[in-house]
């Protein structure tokens, strides 16, 4: 009997995320830097002797098993091999949904590398990322095993870099979500995207975090605020905690901070902890 595979499955923030295009066909180019950070949900995938998919889910309604995207993963890996036999995943969530946290997309990367494992890894990597990327923007990113990469296109095309030296990290998640597609019509609605002018990506500039953070913000952050004050105020009240940097993660509604040591992270944790609710302590990878 093949043993269950169980995984870890990371979240990201964007340290920075930049709108390029739109194309004709409705999809966005952008270019953003993934990191990877601590907080992870965990699953774990047996090989069953019946078919097909089976999903249990802990830790948070994540709406309809078909439109839960590591079962979904699960599915097309399990076509792609012809489907030899069939799986059951058990999904612990502690990556909170509509965050731009990228829990779903991870999800999806780790079942995907689960169940090849449980296939005898007949699925090559380069073909495991070209799964992954028509499963999402961020799942291809969570399959490179990297930790920090600079990524443009739909998020599919990544330059790994070597990350900084981990550092201490704050979310702030505030009650409400965000959903991707209302983001991006938010984004459209206040205007065309129109050319970026000419850049230089110094090198040098990704080997500190302080150095990342010059790079620029988040375009998301002036439409999503607009329709959230709420969120420009954590954001605002972060940002007085003295972080290294201090973004929204990919289309929201999460708020992270980026800390030089634990105590100046843990007294920003107290301070906003008492006034916005949802506060998780984590670190970069």
């Amino acid at each position: 009997m093949t043993e269950p595979v169980t995984l870890s499955a990371r979240a990201k923030v964007n340290l920075f995320l930049r709108i390029l295009s739109r194309e004709s066909g409705g999809y966005h180019n952008l270019e953003t830097v993934y990191c990877l950070i601590e907080l992870a949900d965990h699953l774990t995938v047996t090989r069953t002797t019946s078919a097909g998919v089976t999903l249990s889910v802990a830790g948070a309604d994540v709406g309809p098993d078909q439109d839960n995207l590591a079962y979904r993963a699960a599915t097309v890996m399990l076509e792609t091999i012809g489907k030899p036999f069939g799986v059951e995943i058990r999904l612990e969530k502690n990556i909170p949904a509509k965050a731009g946290l990228g829990g779903a997309s991870s999800d999806a990367a780790a079942t995907l590398r689960a169940v090849n494992n449980l296939a005898g890894d007949t699925v090559p990597r380069h073909e495991l990322i070209q799964l992954g990327a028509k499963l999402g923007s961020d799942v291809s990113f969570f399959l490179s095993g990297e930790s920090l990469a600079l990524a443009w296109g739909r998020g599919e095309r990544l330059f790994a870099l070597p990350a900084p030296n981990p550092v201490p990290a704050l979310l702030v998640i505030p009650e409400f979500g965000v959903s991707t597609p209302k983001a991006y019509a938010l984004l459209d609605a206040a205007g065309p995207h129109h050319p970026r002018g000419a850049v230089i990506l110094n090198g040098d500039a990704f080997r500190t975090w302080g150095g990342i953070g010059r790079l620029g913000g988040n375009d998301f952050e002036s439409v999503i605020f607009g329709q959230h004050p709420d969120l420009r105020e954590i954001f605002e009240k972060v940002a007085e905690t003295h972080p290294l940097l201090v973004r929204m993660s990919g289309s929201g509604s999460a708020i992270f901070g980026l800390y030089r040591n634990e105590p100046g992270r843990d007294a920003a944790a107290e301070i906003l902890g008492k006034r916005f609710g949802t506060v998780i302590k984590t670190r970069t990878i």
